[in-house]
């Protein structure tokens, strides 16, 4: 094995062995012992992923190999191996800093949790599980790191299992992936049957001929569906539900219910952005599929523009911004649906930054709250938390893409690069993602005005006790809100010139970048544009709509409340998509299963095999019983009656 190897091995394997040994051996090292180990475990992975970012990006490294064959049927191999280029390099990166940052924060976070060492378990797995993900040379390595993730979110959003609601979130979340798992399954088979491996290389190479000859498949007896068509659909199925859009969104507001750093963990680099991975790392095969990456468009852009909606009714400050989450990768999906891969991953880069500061800083804040997340009882906090409050207005700006924070190169970039595109439903994405900019501002910074501005609401022993976080807590804030500020700028570029070199594919017809590149050749250039834009000023309506309402004229709000009645009720309801959730597979489920313990469980096994046995015997016995009267005259009847019977019967039948 090679140096380069054993470097690429030790990255995916060092977040394993401190999950491990803060799992099993967590009594024994202690609580500093268990943040000591994965803190260290991560902090090597991130070292050693710079130096591989360095030497793909500078050097030209490309790596491509199976390190040993896990199983073999017949003449198919399923291999372990890593495929390291451009994107892989990328995604290490922003998966092992805010790893890292999560890590740091939640030394202070969570300090006297009695679940200390596991936390600390979970997330360095979990670490681990997106690192399988992204590292991987195929579809049997991605699925594992896809489960992976599935399984430790769910232990994660149900950590403090003890709560009823914890542990509900944490079956919605699995529900739910599951669901869009068996779409991703469903397309991982189809691949093994027309191509015969789950190798990426071999299956990119051969899917230009599949599309080329129009291979097509028969669906319900009629239907003809496209091959190529047909996986990227179940393949997106998997995306679906892992990057939660619509109408498997349902799960990540849930997520929630578990400690604020792992919202920053899931919601921001990584869980939820491995589906927008996973379309671009298989955008040779989406390219050659028009219906899916269409498909892919309007999911994103609906997603982006009804989910940001939600977030403007919400009152729990870590929901609001689960929302903007749901509504961001939507933009990414967006952007990977009009064929602009680089800035879909841009703007995933950007996000992660400024979504992990956001909760974390919102994380702050609880801490300085007790532990209250209702922004009800905020009010104010700016003179109590002036570090917190820089930091998440930095996070608010980036989000709601004001220049010259990085939100905004990455995210008008998406909205341009829909705009530029001719792809099927272009126009209908388009108004979506235009109309995602106010949106966006609007629930952001209604969320910060009521948290560090207007009237001070919260109760007398919060008041008392307000202060500003520790500093294990504000240095992760710190280090973050640099690439929330300049990321933008440095990535904006390289975004538009190459960046991904070949591990993206785009055919010209598709390919919106080099308009986009030969528009803005420089991050100033893009800046200037901004001015000239819809979504600019619509961005900049909704922060100044939000100051009136939570600043200058706080009662606004109530009646507005009020006087929209159903409309109100309706998106405090979620659209009642849930509610038709529970009432569709949640009634038809418990009805099946009503009917199955009522008919087949009480009447059939209770009532008909078990107490029905019993009864026969018993009745059996009693008529028999009756014949034993202890008479001969009665047993030399009987024995006279059988013989007649038999008798007649033999003279009958000759």
């Amino acid at each position: 094995m090679d140096l380069t190897t054993v470097i690429f091995v030790v990255i995916l394997l060092s977040p394993l062995v401190g999950s491990l040994i803060a799992g099993i051996l967590g009594k024994k090292i202690g609580c500093a012992g268990a943040h000591w180990v994965t803190t260290l475990s991560v902090a090597i992975s991130f070292f050693l992923s710079i130096w591989v970012f360095y030497e793909v990006i500078f050097r030209g490294l490309y790596y491509n190999q199976t390190l040993f064959e896990w199983g073999i049927v017949g003449k198919f191999q399923m291999g372990i191996g890593f495929m390291v280029d451009e994107i892989t390099a990328f995604m290490m990166i922003v998966v092992n800093f805010v790893s890292l940052m999560v890590h740091i924060y939640s030394i202070g976070y969570m300090r006297g949790d009695p679940g200390y060492q596991r936390f600390f378990s979970y997330i360095s797995g979990f670490t681990f599980a997106m690192l399988s993900l992204v590292m991987a040379n195929n579809f049997l390595l991605l699925f594992f790191g896809w489960e992976g993730v599935g399984l430790v979110s769910y232990l994660l959003i149900g950590f403090w299992f003890k709560r009823e609601s914890a542990n509900y979130a944490a079956l919605k979340a699995f529900i739910a992936n599951r669901v869009g798992d068996l779409g991703f399954l469903v397309g991982i088979a189809g691949l093994l049957m027309y191509f015969g491996t789950i190798d990426y290389v071999p299956v990119f190479h051969a899917i230009p001929a599949l599309a080329k000859a129009g291979t097509t498949l028969t669906i319900c007896g009629h239907t003809q569906w496209s091959v190529v068509t047909f996986i990227c659909l179940c393949l997106f199925a998997g995306a679906v539900g892992k990057s939660a859009q619509i109408p498997l969104h349902i799960w990540l507001e849930g997520s929630m219910e578990g400690p604020t750093p792992i919202s920053a963990l899931i919601h921001a680099a990584t869980m939820v952005t491995a589906g927008v991975f996973m379309v671009a790392r298989l955008s040779p095969m989406f390219e050659y599929s028009p219906v899916a990456l269409s498909t892919v468009m309007i999911i994103g852009a609906a997603t982006c523009f009804f989910m940001g909606i939600l977030g403007i009714v919400q009152m729990d400050i870590k929901r609001v911004i689960a929302y903007s989450t749901l509504s961001q990768l939507g933009y990414m999906m967006a952007a990977q649906g009009v064929s602009a891969y680089s800035v879909g991953m841009f703007h995933l880069m950007s996000h992660a930054a400024f979504k992990a500061l956001l909760f974390l800083s919102a994380g702050s804040v609880i801490i300085g709250m007790h532990h209250e997340q209702d922004m009800r009882y905020m009010g104010g906090l700016r003179k109590h938390m002036p570090v917190t409050y820089v930091c998440m207005l930095i996070g608010a700006l980036a989000l709601s893409a004001i220049p010259p924070f990085s939100g905004f190169f990455s995210k008008d970039l998406i909205i341009d690069a829909v705009l530029h595109s001719t792809m099927p439903g272009h126009a209908v994405a388009s108004f979506f993602v235009v109309g995602g900019a106010f949106v966006t501002a609007v629930y952001t910074f209604r969320m910060f005005f009521m948290v560090f501005h207007g009237k001070t609401r919260m109760q007398e022993h919060h008041r008392k006790h307000m202060k500003e976080s520790p500093l294990v807590v504000l240095i992760p804030l710190i280090l973050l809100a640099i690439p929330a500020t300049f990321a933008g700028m440095v990535f904006f570029e390289p975004s538009l010139h190459g960046f991904f070199g070949n591990s993206i594919f785009i055919l010209k017809q598709h390919d919106v970048i080099p308009a986009l590149a030969q528009a803005y050749p420089t991050p100033w250039a893009f800046f200037l544009h901004a001015f000239h834009t819809l979504a600019f000023y619509l961005a900049i309506s909704g922060i100044v709509v939000t100051w009136v309402c939570y600043v200058l004229y706080p009662r606004i709000p109530g009646i507005l409340a009020k006087g929209s009645g159903w409309l109100y009720k309706f998106l405090v309801r979620k659209y009642w998509i849930e509610d038709g959730y529970d009432i569709v597979f949640g009634g038809l489920a418990r009805f099946i299963g009503n009917v199955l313990w009522r008919i087949g469980d009480i009447l059939i096994l209770d009532k008909g095999a078990i107490e029905g046995t019993a009864k026969t015997t018993r009745l059996l016995g009693f008529l028999l019983r009756k014949l034993q009267t202890g008479y001969l005259y009665h047993y030399a009847f009987v024995m006279v009656l059988g013989l007649v019977v038999l008798m007649g019967w033999f003279f009958l039948m000759h």
